[in-house]
């Protein structure tokens, strides 16, 4: 073979890469919609007030004869999705990597959670328990199908384009809630001027994340491809009925082999859980303790979406000089002054509010987009999906004791601000626990490269 044909060979490589990695971020700018607009601005707000119109005169929804605080029925639904999550998430991340058909999967996972959205449209009245069932199903298939998603990225991005090729995939997403909570913005400003009430603009912006979600999916299920793996020529070697739970144990007997790995994942579990804590249960805070208006709430969340495109690119380029760890154990910092400042906002306060949003914006992206690609270091070739399993366990899929510390709090207290300032364990153990991980070690006990600055 001659020298023209390999470069040829190379050049038709790296094209098809970027192709490839192009069609991956669409994914979080199809899928990002639901978390900006449906989770962290309407939902919470909405669904409150839906229980609340369904409570008892002592303020108590009783879903399953249990009494619930009305509140608190919002974070609880929250914290059942992901224990749900948690349950499905091992089983198809081993299917996917003993199959090598991720694709099918991940389409499977995106148009049941993107259906479940669509229908929060005739979420309404005394309807809490319909609300409820449809947060859980669509926060359970978002949890599966962002496993899947991210378990590509080891596939898609040789070791030096993985912090890039994450955080361009965040920036897109965030660039798409941006856009689409313009548009949510406009309807529920002018809701009057279209002909509906405030609840019907409510509900069609809680609809529309749903198609955004499933017609944007076809992109990345057009350019993505499926690739035969390790774990599926072993899979062929041995009984291919295996119950779903022996594959779930051999998957933690696997993991239990790269300590170091699962130490990285015990800390994301911890710092993570406030993050995304906090970003579902934002806007409950803003308007239940603050006082704060939809709009007020609309706006400020566009501006934590503007900010964050900038600021998952920018710690993307600090990540290159001072390395990934490091300007994670950064952000942590800036989450835990952040969080104990909003603390002490206020109420009807908007100025303060928008300046919460705008430190939460530019430590938000980055933090998220350059855990992933740290950890996709850490992943043994062949068990990317296992492995994203779990990782997405820490990330949606184990956030459940977040949302539960944050609804017991107000269930014991009455106080909203007692339940934000719970929050700042997360951040402050998270960091301890990832400054104490040898990441270069945890690297190569993997079996993958070392990067050059990590």
């Amino acid at each position: 073979m001659d020298i023209d044909t390999v470069r040829t060979a190379a050049s038709d490589e790296v094209a098809e890469r970027r192709r490839e990695q192009r069609g991956w971020y669409f994914y979080d700018w199809a899928c990002s919609v639901y978390s900006t607009s449906v989770l962290t601005v309407f939902l919470g707000p909405y669904l409150t007030s839906v229980a609340k119109h369904a409570a008892d005169a002592d303020g108590y929804v009783h879903p399953l004869g249990i009494p619930v605080r009305a509140g608190s029925f919002f974070p609880y639904s929250v914290s059942l999705s992901v224990i749900v999550a948690v349950l499905v998430m091992p089983l198809v991340g081993a299917a996917a990597d003993r199959s090598g058909r991720k694709k099918p999967l991940l389409g499977a996972a995106a148009y049941v959670g993107a259906a479940a959205t669509t229908c929060m449209f005739f979420l309404g009245g005394d309807r809490y328990l319909l609300g409820g069932a449809l947060l859980i199903v669509a926060n359970a298939a978002q949890s599966v199908a962002m496993m899947l998603y991210n378990s590509y990225l080891p596939q898609i991005a040789p070791p030096e384009e993985r912090d890039a090729v994450s955080s361009r995939g965040w920036a897109f997403g965030y660039a798409a809630g941006s856009l689409v909570l313009v548009a949510n913005l406009v309807l529920y400003l002018a809701h009057d001027s279209f002909g509906v009430s405030e609840p019907m603009a409510v509900r069609i912006c809680l609809a529309s994340a749903g198609l955004w979600w499933g017609g944007f999916t076809l992109v990345p299920l057009l350019r993505l491809r499926d690739r035969p793996s390790a774990a599926r020529e072993a899979a062929a070697r041995t009984d291919r009925t295996a119950p779903g739970l022996r594959q779930l144990a051999a998957t933690v007997r696997d993991m239990r082999r790269h300590p170091l790995t699962l130490a990285f994942l015990l800390a994301y579990l911890v710092y993570n859980d406030g993050i995304q804590t906090v970003i579902s249960q934002a806007s409950v805070y803003g308007s239940e303790e603050l006082g704060l208006g939809q709009s007020t709430l609309i706006g400020a969340v566009l501006l934590v979406q503007v900010l964050a495109v900038a600021g998952a690119l920018g710690m993307g380029r600090l990540a290159r000089t001072y390395g990934a760890k490091r300007t994670i154990l950064g952000s942590l910092a800036a989450w835990t002054l952040t969080l104990g400042a909003g603390y002490f906002l206020p109420a009807g306060a908007p100025v303060g509010f928008f300046l919460l949003a705008a430190a939460i914006g530019l430590v938000l992206g980055g933090s998220q987009a350059l855990s992933r690609s740290l950890f996709s270091h850490l992943v043994p070739p062949g068990k990317e999906a296992e492995y994203f399993s779990a990782y997405e366990m820490s990330d949606r899929g184990m956030s459940w004791l977040g949302p539960l510390l944050f609804g017991i709090t107000y269930q014991l207290t009455g106080s909203y601000r007692d339940a934000i300032i719970s929050l700042v364990v997360f951040f402050v153990v998270g960091f301890v626990l990832l400054a104490r991980v040898p990441v270069r070690q945890a690297i190569g006990d993997a079996g993958n490269p070392v990067p050059e600055r990590i």
